[in-house]
């Protein structure tokens, strides 16, 4: 039995108290209109003569019909309706479109219905079987490096003091015919180099299945749980080297894909086989054959309560084979320092040849008390390599990497668990930014420590070629104002073990540095 002073009670209390006062504020200018509307046809039969005939609109004019709801408070929101705006969520059912779009203000044009469910703007057919949104995502990013520069006799490299990138700008269209969605977006920001634009994601999904969603085409399917929280809604500016490594063995963006998912309150399981990526014929025109491979992911919540969650999971993805062009088939495992303004990558496998099948898998643990939110994750890379044309058997290799993060909510609603992708949410704006009334929306602290090793045999690269080690410490702030705009501002020291993998020779001895860096993104 809930205790009356419990916050839950205290604020759906406080809830039905405003709905009482809305719904008496309604009736009131009920009436009101109902009086004048009288009052107006009486003085329209006295003075209006006979001769003067009115009539109504025919089909072919439609009349716009606005909604007369409230307007809307900015809070104090309840922590399910106070996370941030994603929009690259998982697609909805049309039972949850339905609701979505029917507990927002609309305008309705004859049988054609507009609204902003989610800020998205929104164009449907009145019983919601046909529809169109549009939504967006738009990340800039400026900073730079400090005490990055070489040893004597190395490349200097890219290690810009100041720099900017766009790091994701990517319009989310979708097209809906009831349970079947269509979504194709593209994305005009990049990872390194702004102004190169490419594609998210074109994928067609089936979600008439309780709790799951069929996806063909080209899609990014999640192996990770910091994958699976969404870019709009990460701790940091990136996910940590090894999330990036292993999730572009056989994900990865804009990846083929055919597979599905299905969540339950407490689980979540999701399979897709995989092909190559949107665009790698186009980068690479001597590929005689496409790449292959699969991703598996599975989660759950053995333990819930109302300030603890406790999430469990692994995931494994495979390359059964890698694209071969006119060089065989190679692959090289590559990243930068977790900071994405186009430096020169430090940490490397060197260029690996005659690959044969590719794997990765490990495991994830999260575990939230009130409002706090630790995690890690855990993976384990293995390299299998073929014969070599009249020469030695190649080893096969193993690489590691694991990172484990703290995030604390200073104000609002700390991270939550979301079920519908087996991770966790961005914390929730009770009442958006207005401090002449003392609203400072949300606002976290985080701090990551992450490994990655990608040293497996000497010349595991070709001749004095080897793999390196990277450590990244990490620590941010992130701010949201409001449910659609976020402001996080990162500092990462990085150390790097030496390869002579690293192009331009910048790696020869070892290299260190820090990076600060503000994000500045918008989210519908």
């Amino acid at each position: 039995m809930a205790r009356t002073v419990d916050p839950e009670v205290l604020e759906l209390r406080r809830e039905m108290a405003a709905m009482r006062q809305e719904m008496q504020a309604m009736r009131r200018e009920i009436r009101a209109q109902h009086a004048t509307s009288s009052h107006q046809t009486i003085s329209h039969a006295v003075h209006v003569p006979r001769t003067v005939h009115l009539t109504t609109a025919g089909h072919e004019e439609p009349v716009p019909v606005f909604s007369e709801e409230p307007s809307r408070p900015t809070g104090p929101r309840a922590p399910v309706d106070s996370r941030l705006i994603t929009s690259d969520g998982p697609v909805q059912s049309w039972a949850d479109f339905k609701v979505a779009t029917t507990k927002n203000e609309t305008m309705q044009i004859g049988g054609i219905q507009v609204g902003f469910p989610k800020g998205r703007p929104t164009i449907a057919s009145e019983d919601k079987a046909y529809a169109f949104s549009i939504g967006l995502l738009a990340q800039g990013d400026f900073g730079g490096f400090l005490g990055a520069g070489p040893k004597r006799g190395e490349g200097a490299g890219n290690f810009n003091k100041f720099t900017e990138n766009a790091r994701r700008l990517r319009l989310y269209m979708s097209w809906r015919y009831k349970d079947w969605v269509v979504n194709v977006t593209p994305d005009f920001g990049s990872s390194s180099v702004d102004g190169t634009v490419g594609l998210f994601e074109a994928n067609l999904n089936y979600t008439g299945l309780r709790n799951t969603t069929l996806t063909v085409g080209y899609f990014m399917p999640r192996m990770e749980e910091e994958s699976a929280e969404r870019s709009s809604g990460f701790e940091f500016l990136e996910r940590p080297t090894i999330v990036d490594l292993v999730r572009n063995i056989a994900g990865g963006v804009g990846r083929f894909s055919v597979g599905g998912e299905h969540w339950e309150n407490r689980w979540l399981a999701a399979a897709y086989f995989t092909g190559q990526k949107f665009g790698d014929r186009s980068k690479d025109t001597t590929i005689t054959d496409s790449q292959t491979g699969g991703v598996v992911r599975v989660a759950g919540r053995p333990y819930v309560s109302k300030d603890i969650d406790v999430h469990v999971g692994a995931g494994a993805t495979a390359a059964f084979k890698v694209n071969e062009n006119k060089n065989g088939r190679q692959y090289t495992f590559s990243d930068n320092m977790e900071v994405p303004l186009g430096e020169t990558s430090l940490l490397t496998s060197g260029a690996l040849t005659n690959v044969s099948q590719i794997w990765a898998a490990g495991p994830q643990l999260a575990v939230r008390w009130k409002n706090l939110l630790v995690k890690g994750e855990y993976y384990h890379i293995g390299v299998s390599r073929g014969h070599q044309n009249m020469g030695p058997e190649l080893p096969s290799l193993g690489f590691d990497g694991w990172y484990v993060s703290a995030n604390y909510t200073l104000l609002g609603h700390g991270r939550a668990y979301n079920p519908k992708i087996g991770a966790f949410t961005t914390p929730g704006v009770d009442y958006d930014f207005d401090p002449l009334h003392g609203h400072w929306g949300a606002l976290e602290v985080s701090g990551r420590y992450s490994v990655t090793d990608l040293y497996g045999v000497a010349d595991q690269g070709g001749e004095g070629i080897n793999g390196n080690q990277q450590t990244v410490w990490q620590g941010g702030f992130n701010w949201y104002p409001n449910q659609h705009i976020k402001f996080m501002l990162d500092y990462a020291y990085y150390i790097a073990s030496r390869s002579k993998g690293a192009s331009g020779n910048v790696n020869l001895f070892g290299r260190n540095g820090n990076a600060i860096v503000t994000r500045i993104q918008a989210s519908f």
